[in-house]
């Protein structure tokens, strides 16, 4: 069976065919082939001082946002590279990049006015398989179509959650196949420690808070998760350095009496009558790197025993909640690259053929109206979304079996199947005939409501589908 991708890649061959008499549509047609044959990319799309730039470098591990923020106001698209590189548009200019100790360094000066994007390439293994735009802090009352920069999904980054947020999120779905299928997005409470009063049980305070939006249908209806992250902490344990741990001991090796007063305002702990033998500068620098919050957890968590680098790192990468985003943009968005990229370039067809109609093109129209209807990927990726939220989608007892198999757990036949790493042909078909019987059972049952049955029919069509992969694959063989 052809994947949804193909299909895509089809139809987006037969509308170039169709509007090859229109230089604006072929280019804007045969830039999103090449969007469609790329990574994926995912923006990051928040208010001013939201922790964007911040998030992006925990991301990446390097510090490579903001990029010259100062001199201009274009997206800044970060992907993987052997080398160090950058290329301005309009005009797709190269301009010298260098990587030092672990930076980006890049003079936009003269290109302050006129750049609307800056596409980096960077050695990291942060930026694996996608493409991370930052984009320009947007306005309650922005437009979506500058709020997401065409992307292929949106990391979605908010303080404080308010009804504003609530309003952008719900624009950017105003667009009938996005409304259909709000699949693409992921909501992060930035700056974490905030939500706690940066308390040293904040971070806690902040999971509970992201778990209460996630099972708010509200905010359910606009993403697939919530996850509460300070990406200041996770970027300080993904790069901190030897002597920056040294000085951190030096304040963990205080008496608390003599340190504490100092850590409750950056005045007095960057102040001329600090007590200890730590020089302004590094204390300034430390306050640059971990803020408050980060500075009363780090000599906290040294005096509990986490008295080495590395140790110290690991906890404050997991304590920040980056690898809890890591899992979830891998869960929602790297995982289902394919569909999300195919989604998109739905999304491109259909600008095409609503702003430049011909009669040529009416059966192109139909037949994508056809292909989003039968777009069952888009359907697995929802429910997942509602059942790794914990909403009643299905009784307790089957939810767990129903996410596996539509390919939470991953997308091989294996592990939707939930076997070894080299099941038999045989083996693979005996399972999932077993679960197409016990879910086709399931999805007539009337003692299930109806939002249940219909959760278990899209697990009945992945079954299906499963199978028919199977009968191919032996056909092929054979």
């Amino acid at each position: 069976m052809s994947s949804l991708l193909d299909q895509v890649w089809t139809m987006l061959n037969r509308t170039l065919e169709v509007y090859r008499d229109s230089p604006r549509a072929t280019d804007w047609l045969r830039r999103q082939a090449e969007l469609l044959d790329g990574p994926l990319r995912i923006a990051v799309v928040g208010r001013r001082h939201s922790g964007k730039s911040t998030l992006i470098n925990a991301l990446v591990g390097e510090q490579v946002a903001p990029l010259a923020a100062e001199d201009t106001q274009a997206a800044a698209w970060y992907r993987a590279g052997a080398t160090p590189r950058a290329v301005v548009y309009p005009g797709a200019v190269e301009l010298p990049a260098a990587r030092h100790g672990g930076r980006l360094e890049l003079d936009l000066r003269e290109w302050r006015e006129r750049a609307d994007r800056v596409v980096v390439d960077w050695p990291s293994r942060g930026l694996k398989g996608m493409t991370l735009i930052d984009t320009p802090a947007v306005a309650a009352d922005a437009a979506p179509s500058t709020v997401d920069h065409g992307a292929d999904a949106v990391l979605y980054l908010a303080q404080h959650l308010q009804s504003s947020d609530l309003r952008l999120l719900q624009a950017m779905h105003e667009h009938p196949i996005a409304m259909a299928h709000p699949v693409a997005t992921l909501l992060v409470l930035s700056r974490a420690d905030e939500l706690g009063a940066s308390q040293i049980d904040a971070l806690f305070a902040a999971k509970q808070v992201a778990r209460q939006h996630r099972k708010d249908m509200r905010t359910r209806a606009l993403c697939q998760d919530v996850i509460s992250v300070t990406g200041l902490l996770g970027y300080a344990g993904k790069s901190l350095q030897q002597h920056e741990f040294d000085a951190l001991s030096t304040l963990a090796n205080a008496s608390r009496s003599t340190l504490d007063g100092y850590l409750l305002s950056a005045d007095r702990f960057a102040g001329p009558e600090f007590p200890l033998p730590l020089p302004v500068e590094s204390r300034r620098a430390l306050l640059d790197r971990l803020g408050l919050f980060g500075l009363r957890l780090c000599t906290t968590l040294i005096r509990q025993g986490y008295d080495n680098l590395g140790t110290l790192s690991a906890q404050l990468v997991q304590r920040s909640g980056l690898t809890e985003l890591r899992e979830s943009i891998g869960r929602y968005f790297t995982d289902w690259a394919h569909v999300l990229k195919a989604r998109s370039a739905v999304l491109a067809l259909s600008v095409v053929l609503r702003n430049e109609p011909r009669p040529a093109a009416v059966g192109l129209a139909a037949e994508l109206e056809l292909l989003l209807a039968g777009a069952h990927e888009l359907r697995e990726l929802r429910l997942l979304a509602t059942l790794q939220a914990g909403y009643p989608a299905l009784p307790p007892d089957l939810s767990a079996e129903a996410r596996q198999l539509i390919g939470g757990d991953g997308r091989t036949l294996a592990a939707r199947l939930g076997l070894g790493d080299d099941p038999t042909t045989t083996g693979l078909r005996h399972a999932v005939i077993a679960a197409l019987r016990r879910w086709r059972d399931h999805a007539e049952n009337p003692i299930l409501d109806l939002s249940a049955r219909t959760a278990a029919g899209t697990v009945v069509r992945s079954c299906e589908d499963m199978l028919a992969n199977l009968s191919a694959t032996a056909g092929g063989r054979g």
